[in-house]
């Protein structure tokens, strides 16, 4: 009889009251048969589990528990709603550093081994796929072993031996993945580097392996050095895989974009053909060294890296054509993806998405492609008479249904004009929708397809931004701003001698959210003291704002020991 994943969660229960003497033996089991309790291959498993979802920054954290990192206790219903929001697997990753005892056993503590499996099994229970791993442990010991191969890998065998006890019989629904971003400091090269890994991934797949049951045949999956999707980290898995010669191993990698665009650095404010070219080489890469030979793969990690600091660090219009574009290109390469989510996405106490044009624009990537816009944003003078605004359409195959404003549906031929791919929005229509509205966002519209996701296209009320002269100190620097409904888009810095200013000087172009950072409400654009860790003390900055509606403020730094004084112009 093949056991559910119900009966597997009971049984996990039952264990875990006789390891605490709450119960008295459990009765012996009949393995399941080693084809896998569903029977399916380990490509349909990877494919059933798109789209997936990760549980990050909680059992991955490294503090005393799982809120340690701002999350909330994981609950089932948490999990229920991620599925509810049409995920079917979800990612768990976890840090066992800090749960487990000294050498040689390497004991995990029994409170956390339950908790894992407990929250490994509501997950199951609610019809999700899973995916458990050993996480930040990369960076805390197993880094380490290139001066310590023998302890690290005595480790590494006692934690998953633990770990394959514990999912024995799970289900084949769940997977297990080696280690999260591997790396190695202090090796000798790639060489050695690929090696390493090749010992990790050789040893996991042999303890889960020699500890029977379901794990016989469970899908494995590992990962390349760094989770890195270059083609010579791609070539060491792959030739590791074949070295291991498992029928049921998975590939993995992390994908978090074009690293300028990703991050808003070097002025690449813009989901432009640079970084859509990167998207397409890597998930070739990874198709054509894996997926087209066999091997499924599994895209454990994607977003955008700015989001570690805030999800306004790329202006939403082009991080909607970013992740449309990737679901797309996904599919066409059958890559399963796991969306990154740290909590700053979906919002585990409220059970809501905190952005939901974001998440409608993801979720509908899943199933087909939807149209886009050159732009959202349409910015109106607040004096003068507004003139006529395009914006481009990539059409994706589908067509113009309609154009609304709120309840309200605006005629075409007056309100706006469809010639091809070009929607032109009237200055009638402009001066209407902004006329007496305060500066900002005076009305969405919302462009609709045939087919796919809608386009929003939000029209806002401006007057060029109005900087102010200021004195502080390299702690911290507040430039005064007046946005007057306008946004920044990124910003300069050269030396008045000549040179580029502040961290990564080989571009004049900062980066958002590290070096520089908006607070529209209120009215300042701060310097954060890594910007001014790269300005030379006694030396004077020029500055120039970028704004998203094209208009462009100039501003002046004097640095003098740790004071700074700021001048307004140029």
């Amino acid at each position: 009889m093949v056991r559910s994943r119900s009966s597997w969660l009971s049984a996990v229960l039952l264990a875990l009251a006789v390891l605490l003497g709450l119960a008295g033996p459990a009765p012996a089991a009949t393995p399941p048969p080693l084809t896998g309790a569903t029977g399916a291959s380990v490509a349909e498993t990877v494919a059933a589990m798109q789209p997936g979802w990760n549980l990050g920054n909680t059992l991955d954290a490294t503090g005393p528990d799982e809120t340690s990192w701002g999350n909330p206790r994981v609950t089932r219903a948490q999990l229920s709603a991620i599925r509810d929001q049409g995920f079917r697997s979800v990612r768990i990753p976890v840090t066992w550093s800090r749960h487990q005892g000294p050498a040689p056993d390497h004991t995990i503590e029994p409170a956390q081994l339950a908790r894992v499996t407990e929250v490994a099994g509501w997950a199951l229970a609610e019809g999700l796929y899973v995916m458990v791993n050993v996480h930040h442990d990369s960076w805390q010991w197993i880094m380490e072993m290139p001066s310590r191969p023998d302890a690290v890998l005595e480790r590494f065998t006692a934690t998953y031996e633990q770990i394959a006890a514990a999912f024995r019989d799970a289900p084949p629904e769940l997977l297990l993945e080696s280690v999260n971003e591997p790396f190695f400091e202090g090796s000798s090269g790639d060489a050695e580097n690929a090696e390493l890994l090749h010992r990790l991934n050789a040893a996991f797949v042999s303890v889960v392996r020699d500890s029977g049951g379901v794990n016989a045949t469970r899908p494995l999956v590992l990962s390349t050095l760094h989770a890195s999707s270059e083609q010579e980290r791609l070539d060491e898995l792959a030739a590791s895989i074949a070295t291991i010669d498992d029928p049921a191993l998975v590939a993995t990698v992390h994908f978090y974009g074009y690293w300028p665009f990703s991050v808003n650095v070097a002025g690449n404010t813009r989901f432009d053909e640079v970084a859509r070219q990167d998207l397409t080489d890597t998930f070739d890469r990874v198709h054509d060294t894996f997926t087209a030979r066999g091997v499924p793969v599994i895209v454990g990690e994607y977003g955008l890296l700015g989001f570690d600091r805030s999800t306004e660090t790329v202006q939403q219009g082009e991080k909607l054509k970013f992740f449309e574009f990737l679901g797309h290109y996904a599919r066409q390469k059958q890559l399963t993806t796991m969306l990154w989510d740290n909590g700053q996405h979906f919002d585990r106490t409220a059970e809501r998405w905190r952005d939901p044009a974001l998440f409608r624009q993801i979720s509908t990537s899943w199933t087909v492609d939807s149209a886009t816009g050159s732009t959202d944003q349409v910015f109106v003078p607040a004096t003068g008479a507004p003139a006529d605004a395009t914006v481009v359409l990539d059409l994706a195959g589908t067509e113009v249904t309609g154009v609304r404003h709120g309840a309200d549906t605006l005629l075409p031929g007056g309100d706006y004009v469809l010639s091809g791919d070009r929607l032109t929005l009237t200055a009638d229509t402009l001066a209407r929708l902004t006329a007496g509205r305060p500066h900002g966002v005076a009305a969405v519209l919302t462009v609709e397809f045939a087919r796919g996701a809608p386009w929003d296209v939000h029209i806002i009320r401006y007057e060029t931004p109005l900087l102010s002269d200021a004195t502080g100190t390299t702690a911290g620097f507040d430039v005064p701003a007046a946005f007057r409904g306008d946004r920044l888009a990124t910003m300069e810095a050269v030396y008045a001698d000549g040179g580029n200013a502040g961290p990564h000087d080989w571009t004049s172009f900062k980066e958002f959210g590290a070096a520089f950072s908006p607070d529209y409400t209120g009215e300042r654009i701060t310097l954060t003291p890594e910007f001014f860790d790269g300005i030379r003390d006694g030396s004077t900055v020029r500055l120039t704002f970028h704004f998203w509606s094209g208009a462009t403020g100039d501003y002046t730094l004097t640095r003098s020991g740790t004071t700074v004084t700021g001048t307004a112009g140029g």
